[in-house]
């Protein structure tokens, strides 16, 4: 496959300014993934879209290399695996009242980058190279062809500022401002406690686009089984029953988000039981290939990995660090259960890692079950702890975090495998590239952490009525079940039995039973860019998607920052909760202008993308 790489040599890598490139865009998309996946239950891929920017910012400061902007894409795309296991999990400590400090999300979110980085390397040989044909990691060959298609010119970079810029101009406007109503609604006088909502943000909208019209379909559907099904069934059984009928809220967050973290399980299980044969004959492939010799050292440039020592003292200084450190899981814990932690890191981690690289070789990092793995690792270190009489406070953090560590690590390894195979088609030093993530991870998890604490601490917070952060709710709900909490187990099978349909009647599991557990209005919103997405694919626009796209992540950044520096000035400034006065039918009207307009623009920008390819 030599005739698909570029035979560079001499040619400018790892440089000062690709480097600090790729570590202020990492530093930017991994505040934006965060706060989208506290939002929203997802995160994008960041590796394009940094390429793209990288590209346009070495082309304004004189020029760089092709590998340049592959260093500084591989630099930046780390921040977002980072964001991925942490905020899938961290929420669930503030929801238990067990705030943690900054260092501690950071130092979990490192290690577990670290564990990643180090554990992939000796399967760069075997996945990338060798197993080429079987697996074509498509976002790390998409990465590739877009760093040659901008060498000469940064094209669709424009779109990404501009969706940056009108994503954090609408997001003060609403959030800072207060000029317009962040959400707008409207109430079903034939179905009790029934209403239709959307959001007004663009990230959101900007997500279903990213995603796709089917996707974005199957999780509108899931929102609207929730708002005119069971919430009007919920009020309409208290009301025969001569019970008091509850709020729509009240009934969501006492009956309907239960039945969604049923669904959400559910889901996760299907998912497992449909990727199980796939994870274990990844796993049995690549110990049949180490075993051969699949990860000896190199001597050509583009096929030398960060030497077999320094992986084996890392990796082993990594477990020590977990168990010796007090307060690392959380809590007061004794040695024992450190250690425990720690050997849970260990084993859950190597056997996670190489089926994450393997799997994201397939399907794609966007579809990688890292959360299911995370279900399975917290579940197993739970059931251990539980042989211990190990059931408190203390212990739940414990838990959580050891699935912090794991998710975190097998997030990076699929990561980091998309980055390594964009570097193989393009000539990249491998080891530079290693190293380049390995110096990413130690700068990406204080902004990510920051994040997640400010939030946390902020005046909307975690859970309902606040940052909804589902994945980590459900992590809650594992973790307390396991350990022995009292739970309704009743709403639980009802939402699980939801999610089983939907996986019967064909539909995706995993989106079908979020958008049951997420308020309509958030589904609303992604289905509104799933929709953008067709019409632009319908009308002949397809040509152009990936210019939306672009776009489209530009609006998740700025949105994001703009979130994230709300966030931070209210927590700054102490500042409670604001409560919007009921807003009126011109105002509903202005604010759905708004979406209408960020509609536009994407629809603009895959036209403007198709005259360029054109």
């Amino acid at each position: 496959m030599a005739d698909r790489r570029e035979a560079v040599h001499s040619v400018a890598e790892f440089t000062a300014k690709a480097v600090v490139a790729g570590l202020l865009f990492g530093v930017l998309f991994g505040a934006a993934n965060a706060y989208l996946g506290l939002k929203a239950g997802l995160t994008v891929s960041t590796s394009i879209p940094i390429a793209v920017l990288s590209a346009a910012l070495f082309r304004s400061l004189g020029g760089g290399t092709i590998l340049e902007a592959n260093l500084a894409q591989t630099v930046g795309s780390a921040s977002s695996s980072l964001a991925s296991g942490t905020i899938f999990t961290i929420p669930a400590l503030f929801m238990w009242g067990l705030a943690p400090p900054v260092t501690q999300v950071a130092l979990l979110a490192l290690f577990g980058g670290v564990l990643g980085i180090l554990a992939m390397v000796p399967l760069r040989r075997l996945l990338i190279v060798q197993a080429d044909a079987e697996l074509p990691y498509p976002e790390g060959r998409a990465c590739a062809e877009v760093l040659r298609a901008t060498e000469g010119g940064a094209a669709g970079g424009r779109w990404i500022f501009l969706g940056l810029g009108l994503g954090a101009v609408v997001k003060l406007a609403l959030t800072a401002a207060h000029l317009l109503p962040e959400e707008v609604g409207t109430g079903i006088d034939s179905l009790p406690n029934a209403s239709l909502a959307i959001k007004v943000a663009p990230a959101l909208l900007a997500v279903g686009f990213i995603v796709g019209f089917r996707a974005a379909s199957v999780m509108v559907a899931g929102g609207l089984i929730s708002a005119v099904v069971l919430i009007p069934l919920v009020t309409k059984v208290q009301s025969s029953a001569g019970a008091q009928v509850l709020s729509a809220g009240a009934v969501r967050s006492g009956f309907v988000v239960y039945m969604g973290a049923g669904a959400v399980a559910a889901a996760a299980l299907v998912t497992i039981a449909r990727t199980a044969p796939t994870m274990v004959r990844s796993l049995a492939a690549i110990v049949r290939g180490l075993r051969q010799g699949a990860g000896g050292p190199g001597g050509e440039r583009t096929d030398r990995d960060l030497p077999a020592g320094a992986l084996l003292t890392g990796v082993g200084l990594l477990v020590l660090a977990l168990a010796a450190v007090p307060g690392l899981f959380g809590g007061n814990l004794s040695l024992g259960a450190r250690v425990l932690a720690a050997l849970g890191v260990a084993a859950f981690g190597f056997v996670f890692v190489p089926v994450s690289s393997r799997l994201v070789g397939l399907i794609g990092v966007s579809s990688n079950p890292t959360s299911a793995m995370a279900l399975i690792t917290m579940a197993g270190t739970s059931a251990a702890f539980l042989a211990f009489r190990w059931t408190g406070l203390d212990a739940r953090a414990a838990v959580l975090t050891v699935g912090t560590v794991v998710c975190v690590a097998a997030s990076k390894a699929g990561d980091i495998s998309q980055d390594l195979k964009t570097g193989w088609m393009v000539g990249a030093t491998p080891a530079r590239q290693q190293f380049g993530q390995l110096i990413a991870a130690a700068v990406a998890c204080w902004a990510v952490a920051a994040v997640v604490v400010a939030i946390g601490h902020g005046p909307e917070g975690f859970g309902e009525g606040g940052m909804p952060a589902p994945q980590a709710r459900l992590m809650k709900t594992v973790v307390e079940a396991v350990l022995g909490a009292t739970l309704p187990w009743d709403l639980l099978g009802m939402g699980g039995a939801l999610a089983l349909v939907g996986a019967l009647a064909g539909l995706p599991a995993l989106p079908f039973a979020l958008g049951i557990y997420l308020p309509l209005s958030t589904m609303a919103a992604v289905f509104a860019g799933g929709l953008v997405r067709r019409i632009a694919e319908g009308k002949g626009g397809g040509g152009g998607v990936q210019t939306g796209i672009l776009c489209a992540s530009g609006y998740v950044a700025g949105e994001g920052l703009a979130g994230v520096l709300v966030a931070g000035y209210a927590f700054a400034m102490n500042l409670g909760r604001y409560d919007a006065p009921p807003a009126t039918t011109l105002e509903n009207f202005l604010a759905l202008g708004v979406l209408g307009l960020a509609a536009a623009v994407l629809l603009r920008a895959t036209r403007a993308g198709k005259g360029a390819a054109g």
